[in-house]
């Protein structure tokens, strides 16, 4: 083999693993980027689940205002209970029934909004002049399906999570997932959004989806590759099939005739 020859299988081989490489890499023009983006607060929506205490130097004035305290005991805990505060759950038209203050319109305020909202009230009452309310989301949960390590459905402390911590939860990509065509299906208001980020692009900071929101559910597409693997695959089984029930005649046909 001459020297040109070694040259052009070395420098075909090069990019090829070039060319490999791009299909795979993350954010591939990230040297563009400059700018910050804002993180987007969490705004509550029907079926959201929420915890809401109230606070107050003297606790027997904000007790009213709370829900109870459940006991219960868990599996090998019989001899001790817990204790977990009951939840509110927003209802299909963006409302709870909140102790003393009656029904409440909550649907679209942030945690902080419903904090702000629930102590005006309280204060506008002359219930309690100095209460502190603290709201937590129970119940932020998304989904990653399609080609991930470990598909499936996460609980997420916090208020925000980035769509890089969410697939890296899930075990990121498996090398059959597509990085140019990541879905992420949002409903909110009572709409389905889907929408189609490229996590090799740096503009995917810029997605409306960049920060999952509860309920959240993103699918990553397999490559032509896997696809052609399951078409075989059936493809596969159905001659298996086949053959299986072509011998099973042909040994009842030797069995009748002989």
């Amino acid at each position: 083999m001459n020297r040109f020859v070694k040259y052009l299988l070395l420098l075909t081989v090069t990019l090829s693993a070039c060319n490999s490489q791009k299909k795979i890499v993350y954010m591939q023009d990230l040297s563009n980027v400059n700018k910050l983006v804002k993180v987007p607060e969490l705004t509550i929506q029907p079926q959201d689940m929420l915890s809401i205490v109230v606070s107050s130097k003297e606790p027997e004035l904000a007790l009213p205002f709370n829900l109870p305290a459940v006991s219960y005991q868990g599996a090998g805990e019989l001899s001790m209970g817990q204790q977990r505060i009951l939840t509110y759950t927003v209802n299909k038209d963006g409302d709870i029934d909140f102790p003393v203050l009656g029904k409440l319109h909550i649907e679209g305020m942030t945690r902080n909004q419903l904090e702000q909202f629930v102590k005006g009230k309280i204060i506008a009452e002359n219930y309690i002049k100095d209460p502190v309310v603290t709201v937590q989301f129970v119940n932020f949960r998304l989904t990653v399906n399609g080609e991930v390590v470990r598909p499936g459905t996460y609980e997420i402390k916090g208020d925000h999570i980035t769509l890089f911590e969410a697939l890296s939860m899930a075990g990121d990509l498996t090398i059959y997932g597509r990085r140019d065509n990541v879905k992420v299906v949002r409903e909110k208001n009572g709409n389905r959004t889907v929408h189609e980020v490229d996590l090799r692009a740096a503009n995917v900071f810029d997605s409306p989806v960049y920060y999952i929101q509860q309920n959240d559910i993103i699918y990553v597409t397999p490559n032509g590759y896997r696809a052609n693997q399951t078409n075989n695959a059936g493809q596969a089984q159905q001659i298996s099939l086949w053959v299986s029930i072509a011998s099973f005649l042909t040994s009842l046909g030797v069995l009748l005739f002989k």
